[in-house]
């Protein structure tokens, strides 16, 4: 009994909740409650142009796959004067650090590794592996000397399989109370499958869902299975083996996982409000003690879920979650930071969590979409999405843009699939349901960019493609062999890249990019990460390891064959990717595009024309032809407008307009056009 005791101690000391209670405590410097700093900020509404407007251009680093000189953390590399110099060159005026804090889990007193890319948090320190505390705040100070805000992350779902979770299992105090976890009789533990040698769980097939949720335990089945995989992966639900609890009775329990199985989920209307103790503490820590100015809520549409009076299950979108990430971001913006989310929802249900949730979200709404434009050279469905976006008030204003993440290319189309299958729209003059826009998407983007067409780029299980920005890019221009390409074939990548990037960035909000497209990275051969794929996971094929300064060293991942090299190199040549980044976000910045208003989206075919209105007033255009084949068209605006049509990459005029709507478009094949109408001022 005393060493139970002694090791549920041990674990007390590293969970979160206890770490979220002591940040609250009487003598801790983070002491946030019974102070006046609280009531000092607006904290009810979001704040996405305030947010842009502190930093509108984004660099989302990865620390597995940052190269560091020999004998230096990934810390330590990302403190690395020369990266801010370099940044703040490039435009650069804040850097997503990624998860960096201990994750993975607990096996006796043994810490395991994380099972989803340091996503599956246990713990409130940094993970040893990327460096210290006190390196971590000379990240900090390195990127405010010049101007760039370091942004962060909070994980309000699921945790790892840490000490709060080993606890849970244990029956331990308020523990239980911060997971869906339900103890299942031991008289229908028959119905359980027993847990494989050397494993603490077992996934339930759909069937025993059934069962359990038939005998009132569970809910049932969730309307999709995130990361489906035979045999891995077939519900949300697992089974833990026997656990022998703090009071002597042993229990299975059966808990909910919308990712990866070692991914417990927090049960957001419990008794004990653990999981709002939870995160409270962790925003605090993140904001006071380490510094951060921003935090992204990651997987956060989750955090309610019930069984509807008809019996079908309620998990994307529920009240309970718009209501809970209002929490969250409320409390961060009390604290005066600022809070972006990933969320892959139905715009319904995107536009529901955006009143009064996260200041920012990642334009999940768009980037299948323009993706699609590149590869078949019709930007119809991009034309309607972005239509759509403003028919449910998502603003472009409020939303991040970005080049490639950690993730694959999602291609679920949520959308057109759990609300929308049977609904009509629009493309191109021509109708079509949402179930039939689904499919043909999915399959001209599958079709076009795996298999014999492109074989360096894999399924990431049936949500989309795992590829870099630029396989993506290799497989549009029909390169089947991305090992030996020209000096043609180069340019012609980082032509279409710069297209990618104009889309992106020349439109209001935030724009964001990789460390994998700042040095044109390609995706790894397979089998240089099949360690890492054993759960069907291909995603490790697009994170291969980047060095941004070119002083070599090493990394956790393999090294990414790579078109651009480091970053030094390229602001050398004028000609290169960075450098011509850097102009554009001169021009971005020079106009305030990410404070614009964006009043119109028009085109056929190949050709996307946005129109924008600047802070001074004037019309922007950002035109794009998306197709391997020139494009004329007429397009019109708004309003009859008058005035010379600068390009304000040439500084040329390109037309002049005399109090007339009618403005003509001419674009060479995968060009665009920057513009002002009106005065301009270079």
């Amino acid at each position: 009994m005393e060493e139970i005791a002694s090791y549920i101690d041990w674990l007390k000391e590293r969970s979160m909740l206890a770490q979220a209670e002591q940040l609250s405590a009487r003598d801790s410097h983070a002491r946030y409650s019974g102070g006046g700093e609280q009531w000092q900020r607006p904290y009810a509404a979001t704040q996405p142009e305030s947010a842009a407007a502190r930093a509108s251009v984004w660099f989302t680093a990865y620390p597995s796959a940052i190269v560091t000189p020999a004998g230096q953390s990934v810390l330590q590399a990302l403190a690395d004067p020369d990266l801010w110099v370099t940044f703040h060159d490039i435009g650069i005026s804040a850097m997503h650090t990624g998860p960096l804090k201990r994750a993975g889990g607990i096996r006796g007193r043994a810490y395991t590794p994380t099972i989803d890319g340091h996503f599956d948090r246990i713990s409130m320190e940094l993970d040893p592996q990327f460096g210290s505390d006190a390196q971590y705040k000379a990240v900090v100070a390195a990127a405010a000397a010049h101007g760039v805000t370091v942004i962060g992350d909070i994980v309000p779902l699921h945790s790892g399989k840490g000490a709060d979770w080993r606890l849970a299992e244990r029956a331990v105090g308020d523990y239980p109370g911060l997971y869906h976890m339900v103890a299942i009789d031991e008289a229908d533990w028959a119905l359980l499958p027993d847990v494989a040698e050397g494993r603490d769980s077992v996934n339930l097939k759909p069937e025993v869902v059934d069962q359990l949720a038939a005998k009132e335990y569970i809910i049932g089945r969730l309307p999709r299975v995130i990361f489906y995989e035979p045999g891995v992966k077939e519900s949300n639900w697992s089974a833990t083996a026997p656990v022998v609890g703090v009071d002597g009775v042993t229990r299975r329990w059966v808990y909910l996982h919308y990712f990866k199985e070692g991914q417990p989920v927090f049960n957001w209307l419990d008794q004990t409000f653990a999981a709002q103790r939870l995160i409270a503490g962790d925003v605090l820590h993140s904001l006071k003690i380490l510094g951060e100015g921003m935090l992204r809520l990651d997987a956060n549409g989750f955090l309610g879920i019930e069984k509807s009076a008809d019996g079908t299950v309620i998990s994307e979108g529920h009240p309970l979650a718009v209501i809970s990430n209002q929490l969250i971001a409320g409390l961060i913006r009390k604290v005066g930071g600022f809070s972006f989310q990933e969320l892959n929802l139905t715009l319904e249900d995107m536009a529901a969590m955006g009143a009064g949730g996260a200041d920012l979200s990642y334009d999940f709404v768009t980037r299948p979409a323009y993706h699609h434009a590149l590869v078949t050279g019709d930007a119809s469905f991009l034309r309607l999405m972005l239509s759509l976006m403003h028919e449910y008030g998502i603003r472009p204003n409020a939303l991040i843009h970005a080049l490639q993440n950690h993730d694959e290319l999602t291609l679920e189309l949520v959308h057109f699939w759990t609300r929308h299958a049977e609904t009509p729209f629009e493309l191109d003059d021509e109708t079509f349901t949402g179930r039939a826009i689904r499919e043909r998407v999915r399959h001209e983007m599958f079709s076009r960019c795996m298999g014999s067409n492109a074989p360096y780029n894999l399924q990431s299980t049936t949500n989309g493609i795992a590829c870099t920005t630029l396989s993506l890019i290799t497989a549009t221009l029909s390169i089947t062999d991305i090992t030996n390409l020209t000096a043609a074939q180069r340019e012609q990548i980082k032509r279409l890249h710069l297209l990618l990037v104009i889309y992106n960035a020349f439109q209001p909000g935030v724009f964001a990019l990789s460390g994998w497209d700042l040095v044109g990275a390609l995706p790894l051969p397979p089998e240089q990460v099949q360690h890492l794929m054993g759960d069907g996971d291909t995603r490790w094929i697009n994170r291969g390891s980047y060095d941004l300064l070119g002083k070599g060293g090493g990394a956790d991942l393999p090294p990414a064959p790579s078109l651009y090299g480091p970053l030094p190199e390229q602001l050398q040549d004028p000609d290169s990717f960075a450098s011509q980044l850097k102009r554009l976000l001169r021009l971005r910045e020079r106009y305030r595009i990410y404070e614009a208003t964006q009043v119109a989206v028009l085109g056929k075919g190949s050709l996307l024309v946005m129109v924008h209105v600047l802070p001074d007033g004037r019309y922007q255009i950002t035109a794009i032809n998306f197709g391997a084949e020139p494009v004329e068209q007429t397009v019109l605006l708004p309003e009859a407008v008058s005035g010379r049509v600068v390009d304000v990459l040439s500084a040329e005029t390109v037309t002049t307009l005399t109090n007339t709507t009618r403005l003509p478009i001419r674009l060479d094949s995968y060009t665009a056009l920057i513009a002002i109408i009106g005065k301009s001022d270079l």
